[in-house]
């Protein structure tokens, strides 16, 4: 009989045992609050291994202990200078005090409805707080996508950079981050979680911004594209007024020592006629007489002219030679 009851107790801590779960094990990952009837026991476990529980009346509720994601949905904001932009942030949060978030929010997912309530109007508050330029740039660092123009001089690409919008950033973007954050761990804590950071993830103008954008950022392109255009014309004519200059140098130049050589063969011939002329000036005058001949007279031409022409000298001493012969 007493070994029939010992067996009976022995089969009914077996089955507690097996059915009953009273062990759980506790990851690196995780951290768990242990409830009884709804109501929490003992402080939370965060140490990994083998935990013990009552079977049957206590439950092991499981939370993660790593980093876990927050990704805020893109929402339409409009800055200080009232341009709507798109901004789309996320942030990194963890449960520091699971039993704060037991009872409170009882899992993540209405953590996320949670963060969401707390962190988008952070968001909202700062981004319209502070103009456009703030929530872009982090410093006054200088930008160098400035385009100057082709040729231009060092002094004249100074004054064009010096022409640029200057936009001056008092806050900047990190600063943005870090108040967001500021304003919305007060309001987490509540709940056991700590938010470890906010950042903006892409800002993007609205959609009828952007086409305004757009069309300025055309307008600019074309203008620059006008102003290079006008730029190349220039330089084109720079180069054909460069080419005809040099051209009529060298046909100067040219035209010049064909002028010295031609004077000076005229010089030559010129010196030649004047020695032929001075060794026998009768027969010069008479060749020179009969080239005259040859270029006035044809054979179609007709000349009136009295005996004693000068012009028929020749003709006349040479009729009176062959007579006397």
């Amino acid at each position: 009989m007493k070994t029939k009851v010992f067996l009976i107790i022995l089969a009914v801590i077996v089955g507690v045992g097996l059915f009953g779960r009273p062990f759980y094990i506790v990851d690196e990952t995780e951290q768990v609050v242990v409830t009884q009837f709804g109501r929490v026991i003992g402080e939370p476990t965060t140490n990994p291994g083998l935990k013990f529980k009552l079977p049957f009346i206590q439950q092991a509720t499981y939370f993660p202990k790593n980093l876990l994601e927050w990704d805020g949905d893109p929402g339409q904001i409009p800055t200080l200078e009232k341009t709507y932009i798109w901004v789309d942030a996320f942030a990194r949060w963890k449960i520091v005090d699971p039993v704060k978030f037991f009872q409170t929010v009882e899992n993540t997912v209405s953590a996320q409805g949670r963060l969401d309530d707390i962190i988008d109007p952070a968001i909202r508050n700062f981004v319209t707080s502070y103009s456009l330029i703030e929530t872009v740039r982090q410093t006054n660092r200088e930008m160098d996508t400035f385009e100057v123009g082709i040729g231009t001089s060092t002094a004249e690409q100074d004054d064009q950079i010096d022409k640029r919008p200057r936009y001056i950033v008092n806050t900047g973007r990190e600063k943005i981050t870090q108040g967001i954050l500021a304003q919305a761990q007060p309001k987490l804590a509540p709940f056991g979680i700590e938010l470890v950071d906010v950042k903006i993830k892409r800002i993007n103008y609205v959609e009828q911004v952007q086409k305004s954008v757009y069309n300025r950022m055309i307008a600019e392109r074309k203008q620059i594209a006008e102003k290079f255009r006008s730029e190349g014309q220039g330089e084109a004519r720079r180069i054909l007024g460069e080419k005809e200059r040099e051209l009529k140098r060298i046909s100067s130049e040219a035209y010049r020592t064909a002028q010295e050589i031609k004077g000076k063969a005229d010089a030559e011939s010129t010196q030649l006629y004047a020695e032929a002329f001075g060794v026998d000036p009768e027969f010069y005058s008479f060749t020179k007489t009969l080239e005259i001949y040859a270029e006035a007279l044809g054979e179609q031409s007709s000349l009136i002219l009295s005996t004693d022409s000068e012009f028929l000298r020749f003709l006349k001493s040479y009729k009176a030679e062959t007579s006397a012969q």
